[in-house]
């Protein structure tokens, strides 16, 4: 919010918001002097300081707008009014003098992407497994694999300070991408000081986060019996940006413990449902069992049985998908088609950096690619009833307002709907790699990647302001991530090779 500029200034003059802000009409700075002074004082990290604040109004204007909300619709040039938090006004041509004003022209304005299946912990060791499968075959190829290295080995090690700065860094990370919300599956609960660290790591991103309690391998009082003390801890409120989902993992012993306390603080449940990992005669026996609910995430969801399937599908549970890692690790093929026709809920995850990026662009792409893909393989063999290709839209929404519906926070954030807060990100539309505009959600599915993410907003919070993500030392951050890295290395008697 520009308090600084006189509504005769040019944009240009903006100390605070820079050439694409404009103060709202009316407001003077008290005189050109101190105006003056005041600017001495202003620096780049104190704009977004306003912003998201009770009573700041500010209309974010003449954008390419994509609501994903088939109520409000889409606008070749549109705008969105925010007050707060929150968005107001979604419309052709909106009028409010008392705004500041974004200029959006050249930019796709559209609601943030939502990643339901995050392993942050692992951000430090990032590229470190890129060819391994999820798990052991036998094979003298596959030996360094990733549930023996990354869980059996590389975690042992995590300090508390280890798993905050990985937390944070893999946040940002995400926040500079565009996904303002995040499902953190940690898997590094080995102590209460672990979980605390993780919780804060996720806090101080500042994008909305669910913490996802999932196992410990250290400390057997902290899980799952902790989930009690960081339920009233941290999450005893609804208005925050922060909430909890339950890991209850089926591979491990004692996750009926896990379901139970779940359910007892009314929280999700979420958990990998992987055929590699023999749960497919676990799964199946839950089915039948009649365990499954709305509150229940299934992620991955690979190899199943067409009854297990059906049980997960008549209880309204939500899953999961991370399409190229599936591909790339050995999960199983994506069941993208079994849960559409299903007629699930299915949202995107990116899951492990340590294997595959954590860009949204990427996830959206290895949706629709594979599932078109199926299709038309269906469709070049002669079946007539073969599925409908997906488009564009319909990956968008996987990304955004699914995600939102799989997390319980869709009435908060996932689409551009008045009374919801304003979870928002421009996409520039005038780079090289996308210009010139033809076809909105083509362009964000097909082109795009994130170096056209312009602008971020959290609850109406500026996070990021013409590329630059603010509030932070990234420099001093990276470096506090690669000492972090370096120790784990150490502690796992992992040389680094940057060729190995």
């Amino acid at each position: 919010m520009c308090r600084l500029c006189s509504p005769a200034a040019p944009a240009a003059a903006c100390p605070t918001f820079g050439p694409a802000f404009r103060a709202p009409a009316g407001e003077t700075s008290g005189g050109a002097q101190a105006a003056a002074a005041a600017r001495t004082n202003i620096t780049a990290a104190s704009m977004p300081q306003l912003s998201g604040q009770d009573g700041t109004r500010i209309l974010i204007k003449g954008g390419v707008v994509m609501s994903v909300d088939p109520d409000v619709g889409n606008f070749a040039k549109g705008d969105v009014l925010i007050e707060g938090k929150k968005i107001v006004e979604v419309g052709a041509n909106i009028e409010a003098a008392d705004a500041h004003v974004i200029d959006a022209s050249g930019k796709i304005v559209m609601p943030g992407f939502i990643d339901t299946h995050h392993h942050q912990f692992e951000t430090g060791l990032r590229s470190s497994l890129p060819d391994a499968i999820v798990v052991n075959d036998g094979k003298p190829e596959n030996a360094r694999n990733y549930y023996e290295a990354m869980l059996l080995g590389f975690s042992q090690h995590y300090r508390p300070q280890d798993v905050y700065i990985n937390e944070l860094y893999g946040g940002l990370a995400q926040l500079d991408a565009g996904v303002t919300t995040v499902m953190d599956v940690s898997q590094i609960h080995h102590s209460a000081e672990h979980s605390d660290a993780a919780i804060e790591g996720l806090r101080d991103a500042g994008r909305r986060g669910v913490f996802g309690y999932f196992e410990g391998w250290w400390d057997g009082k902290e899980h799952p019996g902790g989930a009690r003390r960081i339920r009233k801890q941290y999450f005893s409120s609804d208005d925050q940006l922060l909430t909890m989902v339950m890991g209850g993992e089926i591979y491990i012993e004692g996750y009926d413990e896990m379901w139970k306390i779940g359910r007892e603080l009314d929280l999700q449940i979420a958990l990998h449902v992987v055929t590699t990992f023999g749960m497919t005669p676990t799964f199946d026996e839950l089915a039948k069992k009649g365990v499954f609910g709305p509150d229940n995430i299934f992620i991955h969801m690979t190899g199943m049985t067409d009854d297990a399937w059906k049980a997960a599908a008549d209880a309204g549970a939500h899953v999961s998908l991370s399409v190229p890692i599936e591909m790339h690790m050995r999960h199983g093929e994506p069941p993208i088609q079994k849960a559409l026709d299903l007629g699930m809920s299915v949202s995107l995850s990116s899951d492990v950096e340590c294997t595959m990026s954590a860009d949204f662009f990427t996830q959206m792409r290895g949706l629709i690619t594979l599932q078109r893909m199926r299709a038309n393989e269906r469709a070049l063999s002669g079946e007539e009833n073969f599925p409908a290709l997906m488009k564009s839209a319909d990956a968008i929404r996987h990304a955004t307002i699914e995600g939102a519906k799989g997390l319980r926070l869709d009435a908060k954030t996932g689409s551009l709907t008045p009374g919801k807060e304003a979870d928002i990100i421009l996409l520039d539309a005038e780079a090289l790699n996308v210009a010139p505009l033809n076809h909105a959600p083509g362009a964000v599915v097909t082109l795009m990647d994130r170096t056209n993410v312009d602008t971020v907003m959290v609850a109406g919070q500026i996070r990021k302001w013409q590329g630059k993500l603010l509030g932070h030392d990234l420099d001093k951050l990276r470096r506090e991530l690669e000492e972090s890295r370096d120790y784990i290395f150490d502690k796992a008697g992992v040389a680094k090779d940057l060729f190995a």
